[in-house]
């Protein structure tokens, strides 16, 4: 017992002074949620919103962008993104493995300038790595959204790293490590630029240059298994509580405000959503419902912790709706956006519903909740006395991460290209996952599959030796009869 009290003793070199062990738990189960988010969440969702032949190949993809983002995050990545300041967009690399960096105070050099520190959490900086990581994993995990049904496996497999380590690092440490945008006051409390506008426009950018599905799949690509698709969509909603709440990097009150918001605004887009549905279509789908929980959670994003939780009902309608017409309304007018086939609509729920949060969080934040959570004075939404100038700076931010993705995302597809097609071939297109994988979700025949009894364990003993249906189907099978199914 000695032993154990003494683990928790301030003497102790584990608990250094700087430590606060509140802040510390907090941070550590912060990024425990935003990873559930993308293990379990967005793998089951992935899986089961897709067509049952792409389910394996859907989850998988989320899964190998997961781990592949941790051993780049950890060798370059982290200090690209957070560390000293190389150039105004850029940190110097370096890597995030040794003791006497991970134990020391997390720090973020490059955000001292003027009269303002540089950001200093009261934790160490390995909790600052694994938080950091679990943004830049679930970044490529939502563009993987956009090339589900069709992206050649190892073509993903090479772009992961490299989109990590060339584009979302650049806006990270732009906007939250210290760069020029940081400086500048563009305000992204938690991500609507950094990961949801980034995850949009990079995915958008993708799915044109890998290409479209099959005819056959655009046309008719309803989810295999709804109720884990909706199983799927509550990680991820449950898990923003870190994604948002963790932003802080402590358990403060701008922490309990950001989570409230974040619930409030989810909740009030997936209803306006619905009601949407139901007014135009005459019945409430489920898919958009997810679909409007999801534009909620990405509206509220940049502005968390910093607006009042009636601001967030006001973004949670907005939210719900102006995706909504995009997504149902605009983009059947739209040449390109039919053109282009973002599989699960990556560009309204992220793209569009990140750059609405980021233009309302200019006109909404507060410089009361922003003095919570920020030692920057002086930043404040139009609303509060900020003026034109703040919305400004907020639509030169996005033009930014924008163009940097555009641009960016198309230079390390053409490089892929010339070595690995994008896009697999059009008679693995109609085989999916077995093609791709040599595996199956699920241990069924449909999607116009045939059964073929040579192929299973259904010629022992005659039709006979069962009773029922399985007999029936024995006996047809010994016949040499193949049953479509």
């Amino acid at each position: 017992m000695a032993t154990a009290a003494g683990a928790y003793s301030a003497s102790l070199p584990a608990v250094p002074e700087w430590l606060n062990k509140g802040d510390n738990a907090w941070q550590l189960t912060a990024a425990t949620l935003v990873g559930i988010q993308s293990m379990p969440g967005l793998v089951v969702l992935y899986g089961s919103i897709v067509k049952k032949k792409w389910a394996v190949n859907s989850a998988f993809m989320a899964l190998y962008a997961y781990a592949s983002s941790l051993l780049v995050w950890v060798l370059v990545g982290c200090r690209v993104a957070c560390g000293a300041r190389l150039l105004p967009f850029w940190g110097k690399a370096g890597v995030a493995l040794t003791q006497s960096y991970l134990v020391g105070q997390a720090t973020l050099p490059a955000t001292a300038h003027g009269t303002i520190p540089r950001t200093e959490p009261l934790y160490p900086e390995a909790t600052l790595v694994l938080f950091q990581f679990e943004f830049a994993a679930i970044t490529l995990v939502l563009l993987a959204g956009s090339v589900l049904g069709r992206m050649n496996i190892k073509a993903w497999m090479a772009f992961t790293p490299l989109w990590l380590l060339l584009s979302y690092t650049v806006g990270a440490f732009s906007l939250w490590g210290g760069g020029f945008l940081y400086r500048w006051g563009v305000i992204d409390y938690s991500g609507g630029y950094v990961i949801h506008l980034s995850s949009g426009i990079a995915g958008f950018t993708a799915a044109y240059w890998v290409g479209p599905r099959l005819k056959s799949d655009r046309e008719r690509f309803s989810p295999n298994n709804i109720l884990l698709m909706i199983a799927g969509g509550g990680l991820l909603w449950m898990g923003w509580a870190g994604f948002n709440g963790g932003a802080p990097s402590a358990a403060n009150i701008a922490a309990s405000v950001a989570v409230l918001n974040t619930n409030v605004c989810a909740a009030t887009s997936l209803l306006m959503w619905t009601c949407l549905d139901v007014i135009f279509f005459r019945k409430p789908s489920v898919i958009g419902a997810v679909q409007g929980m999801m534009t909620g959670l990405v509206c509220i994003t940049p502005g968390a912790g910093l607006v009042q939780t009636w601001a967030a009902v006001v973004m949670g309608v907005f939210a719900g709706s102006v995706p909504w017409f995009t997504m149902m309304i605009l983009h059947k007018k739209s040449e390109l956006l039919m053109k282009v086939d973002d599989t699960l609509a990556v560009f309204h729920t992220h793209a569009v519903a990140g750059l609405l949060g980021g233009i309302l969080t200019g006109l909404l934040a507060t410089p009361e909740l922003f003095s919570l959570e920020s030692s920057v004075q002086g930043l404040r939404g139009t609303f509060y006395g900020g003026g034109i100038g703040q919305i400004g700076k907020q639509l030169g931010g996005a033009a930014f991460v924008i163009a940097w993705n555009l641009v960016v995302t198309t230079a390390i597809l053409l490089g892929i290209g010339v070595f690995i097609p994008l896009r697999m071939p059009d008679e693995q297109l109609m085989i999916g996952d077995d093609a791709a994988h040599g595996e199956e979700a699920y241990a069924l025949w449909g999607d116009g599959e045939k059964f073929d009894a040579t192929r299973h364990d259904l010629s022992r003993g005659g039709a006979g030796e069962r009773d029922g249906p399985a007999g029936e189907l024995a006996g047809l099978g010994a016949r040499g009869v193949t049953i479509q199914l």
